[in-house]
């Protein structure tokens, strides 16, 4: 078949994380096509409650700063209602809202957690963190994406990647498309990764997890909750069970998960002779954990799950994509439109590659305290009094809401590389609703003129905004990039070396004529 049109990016994956991609890179005006194998989006292991996801403060504030969190809260709230009014005996439903999360299975209780540590926090609908089901999440995403006129095409499986001096052709079958990029957003076992080279390096599983909805016939023999035995644990909820097995990541799961196996495993982890009836769906993970050694190979770039596998533990991997896709996404389009320097877009890998691999310590540390040893319980033991006091409960909660996802941006003010605080103007609006654009935003809360001038070389690239905020927590001036992060800020008199320095970064030019 001869060749298509050239496209400014393909993504290959139609999950969370490609369409939030491609939502992206449709925002600056980008011809994006993603490709995606599966034939249907529906699946019911993406529904409650087994497709429901932990989402941090950081996530939401993406989702927010793109004005899709209300959507995605008001799907996710529908799809928990319509399964709870179909089956309101199994437990299935849970809050969407003031969630803290644990470490290990030791639970965070959000009475210790001390706010006023986050210096540069101020109240915004997205702090907080929530949980959402994957079919919600991929109907938000996939409505957003179609309105901006992202083409989807199912049942398109990568089979080919040839990189050349300034496009891809891709492989689907008898079809060849070609872009000027490709990226791989097509999960754990990602075609794209394999085909176009990428170095995998990481450590092998000590565990097989199962998550299931089950009918049993003797419930009574096991104990409820979360439940340490000689082999593993388990978690026994109302018509769910959570089961870890210390079996080095034994079960194949390309095979189906049957009632004689589940069951099997269930009496040999919580040590009874309990019978299962059904086994009415469920699923598998292990702790096996991996991380590409680049995020990028010529004019093919990872994100997500496709450039880092890692244990379910702790809920960090959707969050961890969707990151990527945020910081990726304005560097990328950036690249193709050539208004941003060519060292732009070296910089998703340098700043996304070492969440990557905090993500991989965080879940492997967790697995390391679950295992069925007296020296792992002993640890557990000492977490859970450092979770109970305020500090502890406070350094948990930020890394699991992401409250200190930090990028180093050469800056020795507080705030750069940080999330922006969510001003309010004097007009009412937020600093949210300036970023849903997708543009960055130069925020001038003292007037002043040097700034002024500064904004009028880059007003085609940067929203402008003069004001006084209900509470500028002391800043006078901000830069904030389109993914939210604050590439310069200044308290009193500006520092114009530094809003150059930022500058050069972004647009590889200077601001201001020194």
């Amino acid at each position: 078949m001869s060749f298509s049109k050239l496209h400014d990016v393909i993504i290959a994956g139609a999950g969370p994380v490609g369409l939030f991609l491609g939502c992206e890179l449709a925002l600056a005006g980008l011809d994006v096509l993603i490709v995606e194998r599966a034939e249907s989006p529906q699946a019911p292991l993406k529904l409650p409650p087994l497709g429901m996801r932990g989402l941090s403060v950081a996530t939401g504030e993406a989702l927010y700063r793109r004005g899709l969190l209300d959507d995605l809260i008001a799907t996710a709230d529908a799809a928990r209602a319509a399964i709870a009014s179909h089956a309101p005996s199994r437990g299935a439903v849970k809050p969407t809202k003031a969630q803290v999360g644990h470490f290990a299975g030791i639970p965070i209780d959000p009475a210790l957690v001390d706010l006023s540590q986050w210096t540069y926090r101020l109240p915004s609908p997205a702090f907080a963190n929530f949980a959402a089901d994957m079919a919600s999440v991929e109907a938000v995403l996939t409505e957003r994406a179609l309105a901006l006129g992202v083409e989807i095409r199912r049942g398109l499986a990568v089979t080919g990647v040839c990189d050349g001096s300034d496009q891809v052709t891709i492989d689907l079958g008898n079809l060849k498309l070609r872009a000027r990029w490709l990226v791989g957003c097509d999960g754990g076992q990602s075609s794209v990764r394999k085909l176009a080279g990428f170095d995998f390096p990481g450590t092998e599983p000590e565990f097989t997890a199962y998550y299931a909805l089950v009918d049993i016939a003797d419930s009574h023999k096991l104990l409820p909750g979360r439940n340490a035995t000689a082999s593993g644990f388990y978690v026994n909820l109302p018509g769910q069970i959570s089961i870890a097995d210390f079996d080095g990541g034994a079960f194949d799961r390309s095979s189906a998960i049957t009632r004689d196996h589940l069951q099997a495993v269930l009496r040999r982890v919580s040590e009874t002779d309990v019978t299962l009836t059904a086994v009415r769906l469920a699923t598998s993970f292990t702790d096996r954990a991996r991380l590409v050694t680049s995020y990028r190979r010529g004019h093919v770039l990872l994100a997500g799950d496709a450039a880092h596998i890692h244990s379910a533990l702790g809920g960090q991997g959707l969050n961890a994509g969707l990151g990527d896709a945020m910081n990726l996404g304005w560097k990328l389009a950036a690249t193709v439109l050539g208004t941003a320097s060519e060292q732009l877009l070296d910089t998703y890998e340098t700043e996304r590659r070492p969440i990557g691999q905090w993500v991989l310590d965080w879940t492997r540390a967790q697995a390391s305290i679950m295992k069925p040893t007296p020296q792992a319980r002993a640890i557990e033991g000492i977490m859970r009094d450092l979770v109970g006091t305020g500090d502890g409960a406070t350094y948990f909660a930020e890394q699991l809401w992401g409250i200190t996802l930090h990028y180093d941006l050469g800056s020795d003010h507080p705030l750069v590389g940080y999330s922006a605080p969510d001003l309010t103007f004097q007009n009412g609006r937020r600093l949210a609703e300036h970023l849903c654009a997708g543009t960055g935003v130069l925020i001038n809360l003292a007037g002043d003129e040097r700034l002024r001038a500064a904004s009028e070389r880059w007003r085609d690239h940067i929203d402008y905004i003069e004001s006084v905020a209900q509470n500028s927590l002391g800043l006078s001036a901000m830069l904030v990039r389109p993914d939210g992060f604050v590439a310069w800020a200044a308290d009193g008199e500006p520092d114009f070396g530094g809003f150059d320095q930022a500058i050069s970064q972004w647009f590889g030019a200077p601001a201001l004529a020194c």
